[in-house]
């Protein structure tokens, strides 16, 4: 009998794959008996949950499938084998949500998206034909719309009704709730009164289908969700929110924001007849909710998930939406009566047992919110007051006799510097509070240093205060770094000497605090990285260690190779979390080297020498090969998907900052021209039009500049589909800024030529732009490339009206320029150039006897278009010349008294060639003309 669980998982997978399923069981669940490793255990619970989908034993299958996904909640085999069973369970909203979380950690996978295509119709399918045999059976029964829903109460009240009976009415129930009509009768039946009888059964489907039917009836009339909100009353909806059910807890969120958003007057506004003349006072409700959200932050009977639910509405209804609003009264409002509230939260310590329930997420929400509130007030003496009673809370905290309470101080500096960071930079100047936290990283108990190194981490963010720590904290970093077992305060350890060495923004001093061994500390964290059974909240410490670590050329090489620590490390980056997003992008820009690097120049690289000076010298892995291999390692791993859900995150937490980091990123990505096309299908494209708008100056060109990119050689209705494609051509056409540098007007210009040869619509919205000036002025250009690009650009944009009318307009040189870039020797430029003005002179009858006029070589240039070599130019120049003649006579005539008739006769007279026929019959096209005319004879006549 093996005693080895791995031995017995690989003979599992042997029986299973023979498709004996009784003997793959039984070796997994003796391989679970002998396990200890929690990464093994999940692996063997996902196996037997696939033992069970192929014995048809669904229920185990779910229950295996969701241990599993207790270990791992990102185990994508296991949510989606539960997902399997609790579909042929008929569990098909849960099963559908396991679905799109599968589909969210791997979009591309047409699995994931063909069953939750399949699952979203199978439910809407089971919820019409629920109401369908219920409005049967009540038309048999004769009932009016009131005994209907009557009847519905009724089902679900009784505890003896079936269970197919019971979810059909829950869901007709709801589905009457989001409808007016419904929601009215249901309202004016007592429904309200019976819907809180449901949710007192505290039966958890009952409570949902109760809650969900409310939200509907609250959405969009104000009346209503007032009344609602008073007769359930605030206390009672709060409690609700605060139990410890994701579903509920979510679900009474979306009711008491469907009755914010009424209060705020937002949401779908309709007009109720005699509601509106009834005012309603809505900001003593308003001020209601707020301080009972308020209140639930500090209270202990509030779960972790409810305590986020709170943050949240916090979050998304008091800070102003617009900056240009002047009235701020809601944030003033918080910051008097629930600032403490707020940093009670902030300086909570998961580890001390008098903790609030809490989840990972709660503290840096709280971080955001308390970031949020500072960036809307609007003036100083608000700031001031921000401040004051941040430091009085701070300063009541600090008890040199009681060290719990000064270690609570210190944590709510370490939150504050994780939202506003201006702010947390004062309190640190607060006096010795940066004492404090070096004094608390040599104390003896593990929770003072755990709590002091991660603030001194935030706290090093400034460089002054980081010369502080390094002439104070270093020495105790090591020390902690090096003796303790404790993996959490090590890992933070670590952490804080990777930011310090590399606070000159160099891999010099990161080596000088490692001692030579940043291959070493990386092993470790790319360890600590991969492990699941560490808890999230240490595994980000991992992350912001490699944003450092990564600096070091070795490092980076190594990072892209290990693929299970490139995955795990974009598993964390779909988190909700400020300081993981800028870490996974801080490292992945040192991957792909797209960070700015001064050039050296020769001459002063010398002096350096000569006078004995360090000069840093590039790392061979710096080099070009090495990025390039580097790049396609994090594509094959997937690196696409994981900005792509960055990029998704609340403006709170993805910063300018880390757009700015993102951009840089995705613009190294598409470096190479053959990896666009798989950038575009993992959803690059449309990740990068938000960076192009908004972040930071740099962010923003480096976002444009990747637009270009993909712009320049792919189809705009692939990469960019539907109405996207019209929001890519404003950060195109910024690229043709004369700031920008040559590579981004040459491929702004190559986009947007592209763009314009696909439709009018689109042609339009880049005059609108105002990008005709810029085109026309890179025609003029000395530099071969660009003036090409521009006139290949033209050539497209002519077909617009709107641009013809601007060539026939009185007093510009454009069609000059135009019939002058006929005359150039760049092969290239004439092709664009003639078909310019072979596509104008055929719209506009004018521009023919302009083209007279603007030059007087416009017969010379006419001529050697005719005559080129290059069959596609003389086309062009051929083409020309039959507009000018189609036009009028006179012109007809200077053409035919001129040179160009003994060339019209020379190529309509070849004998037919199929390579050449369209050349031949434009010419004979031209002489036809003549004759009709009566300039020349026919041959025979001649």
């Amino acid at each position: 009998q093996m005693e080895d669980p791995i031995q017995l998982k690989e003979e599992g997978n042997k029986y299973f794959q023979a498709n004996d399923y009784e003997k793959a069981l039984q070796n997994y669940t003796q391989a679970l008996k002998l396990n200890k490793d929690k990464a093994l255990q999940a692996v063997l619970y996902r196996n037997r949950a696939a033992c069970f989908l192929k014995k048809e034993e669904y229920a185990k299958a779910a229950s295996d499938a969701s241990r599993a996904i207790d270990i791992n909640a990102s185990d994508i085999k296991a949510l989606y084998r539960r997902s399997q069973a609790l579909e042929k369970l008929g569990k098909l909203d849960q099963a559908f949500k396991d679905a799109q979380k599968c589909a969210t950690i791997e979009p591309r996978n047409k699995n994931f998206q063909e069953t939750l295509r399949r699952l979203g119709a199978n439910i809407q399918e089971k919820v019409n034909a629920g109401r369908a045999v219920m409005d049967s059976w009540i038309h048999r029964q004769g009932f009016s719309t009131d005994s209907r829903v009557q009847k519905m109460f009724e089902i679900l009240l009784d505890e003896n009704s079936e269970k197919e009976k019971r979810e059909k009415a829950a869901n007709n129930l709801i589905v009457l709730g989001r409808e007016e009509a419904g929601a009215e009768r249901i309202f004016q039946n007592n429904g309200v009164n019976l819907l809180l009888q449901l949710i007192e059964t505290k039966n958890p489907e009952l409570i949902l289908a109760a809650v969900r039917t409310l939200s509907g009836m609250c959405t969009g009339h104000k009346a209503r969700a007032t009344a609602i909100l008073h007769y359930l009353g605030i206390d009672s909806i709060c409690m609700w929110m605060s139990v410890d059910n994701e579903e509920i807890s979510l679900a009474v969120c979306n009711l008491l924001q469907a009755i914010t958003d009424c209060l705020l007057g937002q949401g779908k506004e309709e007009h109720h007849g005699k509601e509106e003349a009834v005012v309603l006072d809505t900001k003593k409700d308003l001020k209601m909710i707020t301080m009972r959200l308020l209140d639930m932050l500090v209270s202990k009977r509030v779960s972790g998930q409810g305590r986020d639910r709170a943050l949240n509405l916090l979050n998304k209804n008091i800070p102003r939406k617009d900056l240009r609003d002047h009235d701020n009264s809601r944030t003033i409002f918080v910051i008097d009566n629930g600032l403490k509230k707020i940093l009670k939260v902030v300086g909570q310590i998961p580890e001390m047992p008098d903790c609030l329930p809490l989840t990972e997420n709660t503290q840096l929400t709280a971080s955001v919110l308390l970031n949020k509130l500072y960036d809307d007030l609007r003036c100083d003496p608000e700031r001031d007051n921000y401040r004051i009673i941040c430091e009085e809370y701070i300063k009541s905290k600090i008890d040199p006799q009681n060290m719990d309470k000064t270690l609570h101080a210190v944590q709510i500096v370490s939150g504050v510097l994780q939202g506003p960071f201006d702010l947390g930079n004062k309190l640190l100047g607060m006096k010795g509070v940066m004492e404090m936290m070096v004094a608390l990283c040599g104390s003896e108990r593990e929770i003072d240093q755990l709590v002091a190194v991660e603030a001194l981490i935030h706290a090093s963010t400034k460089l002054s205060r980081a010369t502080f720590i390094i002439s104070n904290g270093v020495n105790l970093l090591k020390e902690i770094y090096k003796k303790t077992k404790n993996e959490k305060i090590k890992i933070r350890a670590l952490v804080g000497l990777c930011k310090l060495g590399s606070a000159g923004g160099t891999d010099y001093g990161l080596r000088q605090f490692a001692e030579g061994s940043t291959e070493k500390l990386a092993r470790q964290c790319r360890k600590w990285l991969c492990n699941t059974t560490i808890d999230a909240r240490t595994r980000k410490w991992a992350v912001e260690g490699m944003s450092y670590l990564t600096l070091d050329a070795d490092v980076k090489d190594d990072f892209v190779e290990d693929e299970p620590a490139l995955k795990a490390m974009f598993d964390l980056a779909k988190t909700s979390d400020k300081t993981i997003l800028y870490s996974v992008a801080s490292a992945l820009v040192n991957c792909t080297n797209s960070y700015d690097t001064k050039e050296l120049v020769p001459e002063l690289v010398q002096l350096a020498k000569f006078s004995k000076q360090h000069v840093p010298e590039e790392h061979p892995k710096d080099k070009k090969d090495f990025v390039v291999k580097r790049v396609k390692r994090l594509l094959k791993a997937g690196v696409v998907s994981a900005l792509a859900c960055m990029v998704k995150a609340d403006s709170a937490i993805l910063t300018d900052q880390s757009k700015e980091l993102i951009a840089r990123v995705f613009l190294a990505l598409c470096e190479d021209p053959k990896d666009r096309g798989t950038i575009v299908a993992q959803g690059g494209g449309k990740a990068l039009i938000p960076l192009a708008v908004e972040g930071t100056d740099v962010g923003k060109i480096k976002a444009s500049h990747a637009l270009a990119k993909i712009a320049a050689i792919s189809n705009p209705d692939i990469a960019f589909p539907g109405e996207r494609v019209y929001e890519v051509v404003r950060p195109l056409v910024s690229l043709l800024n004369t700031e920008r540098d040559g590579l981004q007007n040459y491929e702004a210009l190559l986009g947007l030529t592209n763009f314009s040869g696909r439709s009018d619509k689109l042609r339009l919205k880049i005059v609108k732009e105002k990008a005709l000036p810029d085109i026309e002025n890179y025609m003029f250009e000395n530099h071969d490339q660009l003036r090409q690009a521009a006139t290949e650009c033209m050539c497209n944009l002519v077909v617009n009206k709107e641009v013809q009318e601007r060539f026939v307009a009185d007093g510009n040189d454009r069609l000059k320029l135009v019939v002058l870039l006929c005359g150039e020797d760049d092969e290239k430029v004439q092709v664009a150039a003639a078909g310019a003005l072979a596509m104008l002179t055929a719209a506009q009858k004018k521009l023919c006897s302009k083209m007279t006029q603007v030059t007087t070589q416009w017969l010379e240039i006419l001529q050697r278009l005719c005559l080129h070599d290059n069959m596609e130019v003389q086309h062009r120049g051929l083409v020309i010349a039959l507009n000018l003649i189609s036009a009028d006579k006179e012109l007809a005539k200077k053409l035919v008294e001129s040179e160009l008739l003994e060339i019209l006769t020379y190529i309509g007279k070849q004998e037919d060639h199929p390579k050449k026929q369209h050349i031949i019959n434009v010419a004979r096209d031209c002489l036809t003309r003549c004759m009709d005319y009566g300039l020349i004879k026919p041959f025979s006549q001649a």
